[in-house]
């Protein structure tokens, strides 16, 4: 049986207080952290792979279904705002398409050539990489796409949380976090959904601040969506340059339109 199918150590659920429900779920939670702590030199592995490819021009796609795919659309759709890197550096691919964002699209996941279909449009190029996120470590969908993919030269990886499966035999950096069975049987939008969001924040993060778009420890290249977003700029920009009035700093940032440019522009001066 897979670890992520084993019963819960809990049981009797529907007997808890709230309160009890609380503190099992977050004792559960708690173990994650170290599984994904053990996973690091895999993901090291990847995060240089991915920096590699991507000074040659190299995209990184995620494919997934269910939770899994989710995740992956909902990372590479934050890169370009987080750090004003161009759309397309990062693509997500769900089985099932967008509608399967919010609703469950029975037996898309079954078709292990839906997700190399979906990457067509995108023309996928031997620098590119392709990481396909199943918590099972099954799902057809998952490992077509890597399958394919390796195939055709892009390096692969994958997200998973089950040792010896069938996505981590397929993939040439195998990442896996093992965080055991979960608080409801089976239902791995839980531990395992956290794994693959922490794991997920770590590639992209670590590959954009080695790709040059942080400065120290700031997101120099933010796109200014929002006033929020304009007044975090703001206090950057008063923060690298010494200008102390905030509508001076802030016009500066406005000007040029980037936390990185209104800092270059200003010591330039």
């Amino acid at each position: 049986m897979k670890v992520t199918e084993q019963p819960s150590r809990w049981d009797s659920l529907e007997k808890m207080s709230t309160r009890e429900l609380l503190e099992g779920i977050s004792a559960e939670d708690r173990t994650v952290a170290d599984a994904v702590a053990q996973a690091l030199p895999q993901i090291e592995t990847l995060v240089e792979g991915i920096v590699a490819r991507m000074k040659q021009g190299g995209r990184v796609f995620y494919a997934g279904s269910g939770t899994s795919g989710r995740l992956g659309v909902l990372d590479a759709s934050e890169i370009p705002p987080t750090f004003g890197a161009e759309p397309g550096l990062f693509i997500g691919v769900i089985s099932g398409g967008d509608k399967a964002l919010r609703n469950s699209i029975e037996g898309a996941e079954d078709d292990p050539e839906g997700a190399w279909r979906d990457l067509a449009p995108y023309a996928p190029q031997p620098s590119d990489t392709l990481i396909g996120i199943a918590a099972s470590g099954i799902t057809p969908y998952a490992v077509g796409a890597i399958k394919t993919a390796r195939e055709h030269g892009l390096l692969t990886a994958c997200i998973t949380c089950n040792p010896d499966s069938a996505v981590a035999a397929e993939a040439e950096v195998p990442i896996v976090a093992v965080v055991g069975p979960e608080f409801v049987t089976g239902s791995t939008r839980m531990k395992a959904g956290t794994a693959q969001k922490m794991i997920l924040n770590m590639i992209s993060t670590s590959v954009m601040i080695r790709m040059g778009h942080v400065r120290g420890n700031k997101m120099i290249d933010m796109q200014l969506a929002n006033s929020k977003l304009v007044d975090r700029g703001t206090r950057m920009v008063m923060e690298e340059t010494g200008i102390t009035d905030y509508e001076t700093a802030r016009n500066l940032l406005l000007e040029h339109g980037s936390v990185r440019t209104a800092v270059d522009k200003w010591k330039r001066r």
